[in-house]
Protein backbone atom coordinates (compact mmCIF):
# COMPACT_ATOMS: atom_id res chain seq x y z
CA UNK A 1 0.00 0.00 0.00
CA UNK A 2 0.83 3.64 -0.98
CA UNK A 3 1.56 6.68 1.25
CA UNK A 4 -1.88 8.39 1.69
CA UNK A 5 -2.00 12.09 2.02
CA UNK A 6 -4.71 14.59 2.92
CA UNK A 7 -5.64 17.50 -0.36
CA UNK A 8 -3.68 20.22 1.48
CA UNK A 9 -0.47 17.70 2.09
CA UNK A 10 -0.47 16.89 -1.34
CA UNK A 11 -0.91 20.69 -2.21
CA UNK A 12 1.91 21.69 0.14
CA UNK A 13 4.17 18.77 -1.82
CA UNK A 14 3.68 19.59 -5.01
CA UNK A 15 4.37 23.62 -4.09
CA UNK A 16 7.56 22.52 -2.48
CA UNK A 17 9.12 21.76 -6.26
CA UNK A 18 10.68 24.84 -8.21
CA UNK A 19 9.00 24.55 -11.47
CA UNK A 20 9.23 27.63 -12.53
CA UNK A 21 8.74 27.02 -16.34
CA UNK A 22 12.79 28.08 -16.83
CA UNK A 23 13.83 25.16 -14.54
CA UNK A 24 13.22 21.21 -15.03
CA UNK A 25 9.75 19.76 -13.46
CA UNK A 26 11.08 16.59 -13.06
CA UNK A 27 12.03 16.41 -9.29
CA UNK A 28 7.92 16.98 -9.25
CA UNK A 29 7.40 14.02 -12.24
CA UNK A 30 9.69 11.70 -10.30
CA UNK A 31 7.36 12.33 -6.68
CA UNK A 32 4.45 11.77 -8.71
CA UNK A 33 5.66 8.56 -10.02
CA UNK A 34 6.95 7.36 -7.05
CA UNK A 35 3.49 7.93 -5.45
CA UNK A 36 1.86 6.89 -8.45
CA UNK A 37 3.89 3.03 -7.88
CA UNK A 38 3.22 2.17 -4.15
CA UNK A 39 -0.62 2.75 -5.44
CA UNK A 40 -0.03 0.08 -8.28
CA UNK A 41 -1.21 2.67 -10.84
CA UNK A 42 0.41 2.06 -14.20
CA UNK A 43 2.40 5.73 -15.96
CA UNK A 44 3.79 6.74 -18.75
CA UNK A 45 6.24 9.71 -19.68
CA UNK A 46 6.70 11.88 -22.63
CA UNK A 47 10.11 13.81 -22.69
CA UNK A 48 10.96 17.11 -24.27
CA UNK A 49 14.21 16.52 -26.68
CA UNK A 50 16.45 17.00 -24.16
CA UNK A 51 15.31 15.11 -21.54
CA UNK A 52 15.02 18.03 -19.14
CA UNK A 53 11.56 18.14 -18.60
CA UNK A 54 8.61 15.78 -18.98
CA UNK A 55 4.51 15.18 -19.29
CA UNK A 56 3.10 12.56 -16.96
CA UNK A 57 0.45 10.01 -18.19
CA UNK A 58 -1.39 7.94 -15.48
CA UNK A 59 -4.85 5.23 -15.97
CA UNK A 60 -6.57 4.27 -13.27
CA UNK A 61 -8.99 1.79 -13.64
CA UNK A 62 -10.26 -0.48 -17.11
CA UNK A 63 -7.15 1.64 -19.79
CA UNK A 64 -8.99 -0.43 -22.46
CA UNK A 65 -12.22 1.23 -22.19
CA UNK A 66 -13.70 4.53 -24.37
CA UNK A 67 -15.42 7.23 -22.26
CA UNK A 68 -13.01 8.12 -20.06
CA UNK A 69 -12.45 11.43 -17.78
CA UNK A 70 -8.97 13.06 -18.04
CA UNK A 71 -7.98 15.04 -15.09
CA UNK A 72 -5.02 17.84 -17.09
CA UNK A 73 -3.06 20.70 -15.33
CA UNK A 74 0.28 21.64 -15.90
CA UNK A 75 3.04 21.31 -13.53
CA UNK A 76 5.06 24.77 -14.63
CA UNK A 77 4.69 27.72 -12.46
CA UNK A 78 5.65 31.47 -13.27
CA UNK A 79 8.83 32.81 -12.03
CA UNK A 80 8.53 34.99 -8.51
CA UNK A 81 11.43 37.36 -9.72
CA UNK A 82 10.94 41.35 -8.43
CA UNK A 83 7.67 40.18 -6.30
CA UNK A 84 7.42 41.27 -2.60
CA UNK A 85 6.30 37.51 -1.31
CA UNK A 86 5.77 37.75 2.96
CA UNK A 87 7.18 34.34 3.29
CA UNK A 88 8.49 31.23 0.83
CA UNK A 89 7.04 31.68 -2.54
CA UNK A 90 8.10 27.37 -2.39
CA UNK A 91 6.53 25.96 0.53
CA UNK A 92 2.84 26.16 1.69
CA UNK A 93 1.67 28.67 4.39
CA UNK A 94 -1.70 29.17 5.82
CA UNK A 95 -3.73 32.09 7.27
CA UNK A 96 -6.67 33.40 7.40
CA UNK A 97 -8.30 30.70 5.63
CA UNK A 98 -6.19 30.80 2.43
CA UNK A 99 -3.26 28.35 1.02
CA UNK A 100 0.04 30.44 0.04
CA UNK A 101 1.95 29.63 -2.47
CA UNK A 102 2.87 30.04 -6.10
CA UNK A 103 1.03 27.27 -7.87
CA UNK A 104 -1.69 27.32 -4.84
CA UNK A 105 -3.89 28.73 -7.55
CA UNK A 106 -2.43 28.00 -10.84
CA UNK A 107 -2.69 25.73 -10.66
CA UNK A 108 -1.30 22.76 -8.42
CA UNK A 109 -4.22 22.37 -6.49
CA UNK A 110 -6.30 20.62 -8.84
CA UNK A 111 -4.20 17.55 -9.84
CA UNK A 112 -2.95 18.06 -5.97
CA UNK A 113 -6.24 17.30 -4.68
CA UNK A 114 -7.11 14.41 -7.78
CA UNK A 115 -3.70 12.52 -6.80
CA UNK A 116 -4.40 12.74 -3.33
CA UNK A 117 -7.95 10.72 -3.88
CA UNK A 118 -5.74 8.09 -5.67
CA UNK A 119 -6.73 5.38 -2.70
CA UNK A 120 -10.46 6.42 -2.61
CA UNK A 121 -10.87 5.83 -6.71
CA UNK A 122 -9.11 2.73 -6.12
CA UNK A 123 -11.13 1.53 -3.44
CA UNK A 124 -13.98 1.18 -5.96
CA UNK A 125 -14.53 -0.74 -9.41
CA UNK A 126 -14.22 1.87 -11.89
CA UNK A 127 -16.30 1.01 -15.00
CA UNK A 128 -14.44 3.45 -17.19
CA UNK A 129 -11.07 4.98 -16.67
CA UNK A 130 -9.97 8.43 -15.05
CA UNK A 131 -6.62 9.99 -16.98
CA UNK A 132 -4.21 12.01 -15.34
CA UNK A 133 -2.60 14.15 -17.58
CA UNK A 134 0.13 16.93 -16.19
CA UNK A 135 2.03 18.36 -18.77
CA UNK A 136 5.14 20.63 -18.91
CA UNK A 137 5.55 24.35 -20.38
CA UNK A 138 2.07 25.41 -20.15
CA UNK A 139 3.26 29.32 -19.00
CA UNK A 140 5.39 30.02 -21.83
CA UNK A 141 2.56 28.80 -24.81
CA UNK A 142 1.09 25.55 -24.00
CA UNK A 143 3.96 23.71 -25.73
CA UNK A 144 4.50 20.73 -23.64
CA UNK A 145 1.00 19.26 -24.24
CA UNK A 146 0.94 18.99 -27.40
CA UNK A 147 3.75 16.18 -27.31
CA UNK A 148 1.65 14.67 -24.94
CA UNK A 149 -1.54 15.19 -26.85
CA UNK A 150 -0.10 13.27 -30.15
CA UNK A 151 1.77 10.83 -28.33
CA UNK A 152 0.15 9.49 -25.84
CA UNK A 153 -3.55 10.95 -25.40
CA UNK A 154 -4.14 9.99 -29.05
CA UNK A 155 -3.60 6.29 -28.53
CA UNK A 156 -6.09 5.89 -25.54
CA UNK A 157 -9.58 4.95 -26.49
CA UNK A 158 -11.26 8.06 -26.84
CA UNK A 159 -12.04 9.93 -23.44
CA UNK A 160 -15.70 11.42 -23.10
CA UNK A 161 -14.38 14.46 -21.37
CA UNK A 162 -10.97 16.85 -20.66
CA UNK A 163 -11.15 18.74 -17.86
CA UNK A 164 -8.61 21.38 -17.37
CA UNK A 165 -8.38 22.23 -13.86
CA UNK A 166 -7.35 25.98 -14.41
CA UNK A 167 -9.08 28.06 -12.05
CA UNK A 168 -12.30 28.82 -12.23
CA UNK A 169 -13.43 29.03 -8.36
CA UNK A 170 -14.96 25.66 -9.50
CA UNK A 171 -17.75 26.84 -12.24
CA UNK A 172 -17.70 25.41 -15.08
CA UNK A 173 -16.02 26.97 -18.58
CA UNK A 174 -16.64 26.04 -21.86
CA UNK A 175 -15.32 28.71 -24.19
CA UNK A 176 -12.15 30.81 -24.21
CA UNK A 177 -10.30 33.30 -26.34
CA UNK A 178 -7.06 32.06 -28.66
CA UNK A 179 -4.03 33.57 -27.90
CA UNK A 180 -1.34 34.94 -30.82
CA UNK A 181 2.17 35.81 -29.68
CA UNK A 182 4.14 37.96 -31.88
CA UNK A 183 8.09 39.69 -31.53
CA UNK A 184 8.66 42.18 -34.28
CA UNK A 185 11.85 44.05 -34.80
CA UNK A 186 12.82 47.05 -37.09
CA UNK A 187 16.08 47.48 -38.63
CA UNK A 188 16.86 50.74 -39.36
CA UNK A 189 20.08 52.98 -40.19
CA UNK A 190 22.56 54.17 -37.49
CA UNK A 191 23.91 58.05 -37.70
CA UNK A 192 24.40 60.57 -35.74
CA UNK A 193 21.67 61.82 -33.97
CA UNK A 194 22.69 65.62 -35.16
CA UNK A 195 22.02 64.24 -38.78
CA UNK A 196 18.34 62.17 -38.84
CA UNK A 197 18.50 62.61 -42.67
CA UNK A 198 21.31 60.15 -42.60
CA UNK A 199 19.74 57.18 -41.02
CA UNK A 200 16.64 55.36 -40.14
CA UNK A 201 15.57 55.34 -36.80
CA UNK A 202 14.12 51.93 -35.66
CA UNK A 203 12.23 53.17 -32.39
CA UNK A 204 10.64 56.17 -34.31
CA UNK A 205 9.61 53.35 -36.50
CA UNK A 206 8.48 50.81 -34.46
CA UNK A 207 6.08 53.43 -32.28
CA UNK A 208 4.32 54.07 -35.65
CA UNK A 209 3.62 50.00 -35.64
CA UNK A 210 2.82 50.00 -32.22
CA UNK A 211 0.62 53.25 -32.62
CA UNK A 212 -0.85 51.65 -35.47
CA UNK A 213 -1.42 48.03 -33.40
CA UNK A 214 -3.27 49.71 -30.86
CA UNK A 215 -5.54 51.56 -33.18
CA UNK A 216 -6.59 48.36 -34.24
CA UNK A 217 -6.75 47.15 -30.80
CA UNK A 218 -9.86 50.24 -30.41
CA UNK A 219 -11.27 48.76 -33.66
CA UNK A 220 -11.50 45.41 -32.12
CA UNK A 221 -13.21 47.09 -29.37
CA UNK A 222 -15.87 48.99 -31.01
CA UNK A 223 -16.70 45.01 -33.15
CA UNK A 224 -17.26 44.25 -29.34
CA UNK A 225 -18.75 40.54 -28.56
CA UNK A 226 -21.69 39.44 -30.04
CA UNK A 227 -22.16 36.36 -27.43
CA UNK A 228 -21.98 38.76 -24.75
CA UNK A 229 -19.89 36.20 -22.86
CA UNK A 230 -16.25 37.66 -22.45
CA UNK A 231 -14.77 39.91 -20.49
CA UNK A 232 -13.25 42.50 -21.91
CA UNK A 233 -16.49 41.77 -24.42
CA UNK A 234 -13.95 42.22 -27.46
CA UNK A 235 -10.86 40.93 -29.40
CA UNK A 236 -8.02 42.39 -27.09
CA UNK A 237 -4.88 43.72 -28.40
CA UNK A 238 -1.52 44.31 -26.09
CA UNK A 239 1.95 45.43 -26.94
CA UNK A 240 4.34 44.36 -24.25
CA UNK A 241 8.23 44.62 -24.24
CA UNK A 242 9.87 47.06 -26.28
CA UNK A 243 13.80 47.71 -26.11
CA UNK A 244 15.88 49.86 -28.61
CA UNK A 245 18.73 51.98 -29.00
CA UNK A 246 22.29 52.28 -27.51
CA UNK A 247 22.87 56.01 -27.14
CA UNK A 248 20.95 59.24 -26.99
CA UNK A 249 23.40 60.50 -29.75
CA UNK A 250 22.74 57.51 -31.97
CA UNK A 251 19.51 57.28 -34.33
CA UNK A 252 18.89 54.00 -33.30
CA UNK A 253 19.69 50.84 -35.82
CA UNK A 254 17.29 48.31 -33.63
CA UNK A 255 14.35 48.15 -31.76
CA UNK A 256 12.32 45.18 -30.74
CA UNK A 257 8.98 44.78 -29.16
CA UNK A 258 6.49 41.86 -28.30
CA UNK A 259 2.66 41.80 -28.75
CA UNK A 260 -0.08 39.52 -28.89
CA UNK A 261 -3.61 39.45 -29.56
CA UNK A 262 -6.82 37.37 -27.64
CA UNK A 263 -9.22 36.46 -30.17
CA UNK A 264 -12.80 35.63 -29.78
CA UNK A 265 -13.64 32.07 -30.67
CA UNK A 266 -14.62 32.10 -34.45
CA UNK A 267 -12.95 35.49 -35.15
CA UNK A 268 -10.35 35.57 -38.79
CA UNK A 269 -7.22 35.67 -36.48
CA UNK A 270 -5.39 36.64 -39.80
CA UNK A 271 -7.35 40.04 -39.86
CA UNK A 272 -5.18 41.90 -37.21
CA UNK A 273 -2.10 39.98 -38.66
CA UNK A 274 -2.90 40.91 -42.73
CA UNK A 275 -3.62 44.77 -41.18
CA UNK A 276 -0.20 45.06 -39.47
CA UNK A 277 2.05 43.34 -42.04
CA UNK A 278 0.02 45.89 -44.62
CA UNK A 279 0.53 49.09 -42.60
CA UNK A 280 4.54 48.20 -42.26
CA UNK A 281 4.32 47.28 -45.95
CA UNK A 282 2.85 50.40 -47.09
CA UNK A 283 3.45 52.96 -44.79
CA UNK A 284 6.76 52.61 -43.30
CA UNK A 285 8.79 49.87 -45.80
CA UNK A 286 8.98 52.76 -48.51
CA UNK A 287 10.29 55.89 -46.57
CA UNK A 288 12.79 53.08 -44.83
CA UNK A 289 14.07 52.18 -48.00
CA UNK A 290 13.99 55.63 -49.62
CA UNK A 291 17.14 55.85 -47.48
CA UNK A 292 18.81 52.75 -47.26
CA UNK A 293 16.96 49.22 -48.63
CA UNK A 294 18.85 47.42 -45.78
CA UNK A 295 16.60 48.69 -43.61
CA UNK A 296 13.22 45.93 -42.74
CA UNK A 297 10.81 44.89 -40.40
CA UNK A 298 10.37 41.57 -39.47
CA UNK A 299 7.40 39.77 -37.51
CA UNK A 300 7.49 36.42 -35.82
CA UNK A 301 4.84 34.36 -34.17
CA UNK A 302 6.23 33.57 -30.90
CA UNK A 303 3.10 31.34 -29.32
CA UNK A 304 -0.46 30.29 -30.72
CA UNK A 305 -2.93 29.11 -28.33
CA UNK A 306 -6.34 28.03 -29.92
CA UNK A 307 -10.10 29.27 -28.64
CA UNK A 308 -11.85 26.81 -26.77
CA UNK A 309 -15.15 26.74 -29.00
CA UNK A 310 -18.63 26.19 -26.53
CA UNK A 311 -19.76 22.39 -27.53
CA UNK A 312 -23.51 22.89 -25.87
CA UNK A 313 -25.40 19.85 -24.24
CA UNK A 314 -22.52 17.64 -24.65
CA UNK A 315 -22.06 14.40 -23.02
CA UNK A 316 -18.83 15.55 -21.28
CA UNK A 317 -20.04 19.01 -20.69
CA UNK A 318 -23.77 17.51 -19.00
CA UNK A 319 -21.59 15.62 -16.48
CA UNK A 320 -18.73 18.49 -15.49
CA UNK A 321 -22.03 21.02 -14.61
CA UNK A 322 -23.62 17.69 -12.78
CA UNK A 323 -20.44 17.14 -10.40
CA UNK A 324 -20.18 21.06 -10.84
CA UNK A 325 -23.37 21.32 -9.19
CA UNK A 326 -23.45 24.85 -11.95
CA UNK A 327 -26.03 24.80 -13.97
CA UNK A 328 -24.20 27.17 -16.70
CA UNK A 329 -21.53 27.19 -18.38
CA UNK A 330 -19.32 30.22 -18.36
CA UNK A 331 -16.64 31.88 -20.91
CA UNK A 332 -13.15 33.42 -20.19
CA UNK A 333 -10.43 35.46 -21.73
CA UNK A 334 -6.99 34.04 -20.66
CA UNK A 335 -5.75 30.60 -22.50
CA UNK A 336 -5.65 27.27 -21.48
CA UNK A 337 -5.03 23.67 -22.90
CA UNK A 338 -8.21 23.23 -23.60
CA UNK A 339 -8.51 24.39 -26.97
CA UNK A 340 -5.89 21.61 -28.04
CA UNK A 341 -7.61 18.90 -26.55
CA UNK A 342 -10.45 20.33 -28.37
CA UNK A 343 -8.47 20.31 -31.79
CA UNK A 344 -7.81 16.70 -31.37
CA UNK A 345 -11.32 15.60 -30.97
CA UNK A 346 -11.34 15.52 -27.69
CA UNK A 347 -14.41 17.19 -25.91
CA UNK A 348 -12.74 19.43 -22.81
CA UNK A 349 -13.73 22.43 -20.57
CA UNK A 350 -12.09 24.22 -17.79
CA UNK A 351 -12.86 23.70 -13.68
CA UNK A 352 -10.74 24.13 -11.20
CA UNK A 353 -10.37 25.50 -7.65
CA UNK A 354 -9.35 29.32 -7.25
CA UNK A 355 -9.91 32.51 -8.85
CA UNK A 356 -7.88 33.33 -12.05
CA UNK A 357 -7.54 37.29 -10.13
CA UNK A 358 -4.71 35.34 -7.56
CA UNK A 359 -3.45 33.63 -10.59
CA UNK A 360 0.95 35.29 -11.09
CA UNK A 361 0.78 37.14 -7.88
CA UNK A 362 3.10 37.59 -4.76
CA UNK A 363 1.27 35.89 -2.37
CA UNK A 364 -0.52 33.61 -4.62
CA UNK A 365 -3.45 31.74 -2.64
CA UNK A 366 -6.36 29.47 -2.98
CA UNK A 367 -8.98 29.39 -0.44
CA UNK A 368 -9.61 26.10 1.70
CA UNK A 369 -13.38 26.84 1.04
CA UNK A 370 -11.87 26.29 -2.64
CA UNK A 371 -9.52 22.98 -1.95
CA UNK A 372 -12.80 21.81 -0.07
CA UNK A 373 -14.93 22.61 -2.99
CA UNK A 374 -13.00 20.76 -5.43
CA UNK A 375 -12.74 17.92 -3.21
CA UNK A 376 -16.40 17.01 -3.04
CA UNK A 377 -16.46 17.54 -6.90
CA UNK A 378 -13.55 14.64 -7.27
CA UNK A 379 -15.52 12.22 -4.63
CA UNK A 380 -18.74 12.97 -6.82
CA UNK A 381 -16.18 12.07 -9.98
CA UNK A 382 -15.59 8.68 -7.82
CA UNK A 383 -19.20 7.81 -6.99
CA UNK A 384 -19.61 8.59 -10.74
CA UNK A 385 -17.67 6.74 -12.29
CA UNK A 386 -18.13 3.87 -9.68
CA UNK A 387 -21.93 4.04 -10.68
CA UNK A 388 -21.63 3.14 -14.44
CA UNK A 389 -20.39 -0.36 -13.33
Amino acid sequence: MGTRYTPKEMIAKLIGFDTVSRNSNLKLIHFVEDYLDGWGVPHSRVENEDGTKANLLATLGPRDVAGGIVLSGHTDVVPVDGQEWTGDPFTLSERDGKLFGRGTCDMKSFFAIALALVPDFLARELAVPIHFALSYDEEIGCLGVRPLIDQAIRHLPRPQIVIVGEPTDMAVVNAHKSIHAFRTHITGLEAHSSAPHEGVNAVVMAAELIHFIASIGEDMKAKGDPTGRFTPPYTSVHVGPITGGTALNIIPKDCSFEWEFRSLPGQDADEIIDRVAGFAKTQLLPKMHDVSPDTGIETVANAHVPSLVPDDGSPGETLVLMLAEQNATQAVSYGTEAGLFQLADIPSVICGPGSILQAHKPDEYVTIAQVDACERFMRRLIDHVHGQA
